[in-house]
C-alpha cells in the first residue's frame, strides 16, 4: 500500500525521489536511497516521516495506511476538493 502510494503521489507531483526525501527533511546524501528503498517497499518509513512526506506531496497521511484502494482513492479525492 504505501509503497505504491508514496510513488503514485510523487510521480503526480513531479518530484524526483531525491527532492522529495530532501523536501521531507531526510539527509541530501541518502535521500535518493532511502526514498527508493521505501517506494520499493523494502524499508517503511516512520509514521512522523510519512507525515512529512504526505505534507510535501499534499496528500493526508491517511491516504498511505488505508487498505482498501477505494477507500485510499476516496480520501484523496475528498483533500484534493478541500483545497488540501
Amino acid at each position: 500500500m504505501l509503497p505504491h502510494r508514496l510513488k503514485a503521489a510523487r510521480l503526480k507531483a513531479g518530484l524526483s525521489q531525491e527532492r522529495l526525501g530532501i523536501l521531507a527533511g531526510i539527509d541530501e546524501a541518502t535521500a535518493s536511497a532511502r526514498m527508493n528503498q521505501y517506494e520499493r517497499g523494502i524499508h517503511t518509513p516512520d509514521f512522523e516521516l510519512a507525515c512529512r512526506l504526505a505534507s510535501v506531496l499534499h496528500v493526508p497521511a491517511c491516504y498511505f495506511y488505508a487498505v482498501e484502494d477505494d477507500l485510499a482513492e476516496m480520501i484523496l479525492g475528498y483533500s484534493e476538493s478541500q483545497g488540501k
